[in-house]
């Protein structure tokens, strides 16, 4: 189910066939992670603070 107002960036590292894609939506406290391939599918949440954690730990 889409939200109304979320718009969902795929991944810039997704693969070129557009089929293995992490798209990420911007919550404003929050960042909402999910896979294109099923987008009315299981979604994650989590704090800005935390997401930003995370970045940092994948570009270390």
């Amino acid at each position: 189910m889409e939200h109304e107002g979320i718009r969902w960036i795929k991944s810039s590292y997704s693969g070129g066939s557009g089929t293995e894609c992490v798209e990420v939506a911007n919550l404003g406290m929050g960042v909402a992670v999910r896979d294109s391939k099923a987008p009315d599918g299981a979604r994650i949440a989590v704090a800005s603070r935390s997401w930003g954690a995370f970045i940092r730990a994948v570009r270390e």
